[in-house]
């Protein structure tokens, strides 16, 4: 990886060498040690992980959850409950 960040890029070649191998009798930690690719990569290819199917059937959304905008009514509400909240403390503390 040589000063790359993250996790390696294959490419569908490779994939496809290592799933013909898997596929002609080749075991998953033999491939592994000779395509230098790990064995959940290799699992993954070959359709032997099953939340990888899962994965496929129903992708995560990508990006972060849009957040609606608070509207006035609730930072108003939220203020007002702040300041009460500071004035009990405040009294409790005899500052008031």
């Amino acid at each position: 990886m040589s000063g790359k960040k993250g996790m390696p890029r294959y490419s569908e070649e490779t994939k496809g060498m290592v799933v013909e191998d898997y596929q002609t009798g080749t075991s998953v930690c033999e491939l592994s040690r000779r395509y230098g690719v790990s064995r959940y990569s290799i699992q993954s290819w070959c359709g032997l992980r099953k939340e990888v199917e899962l994965r496929h059937e129903a992708p995560l959304p990508k990006g972060r959850p849009s957040t609606k905008p608070e509207t006035q009514e609730k930072i108003i509400k939220r203020l007002q409950m702040e300041n009460e909240l500071l004035r009990n403390f405040l009294s409790a503390d005899g500052k008031e």
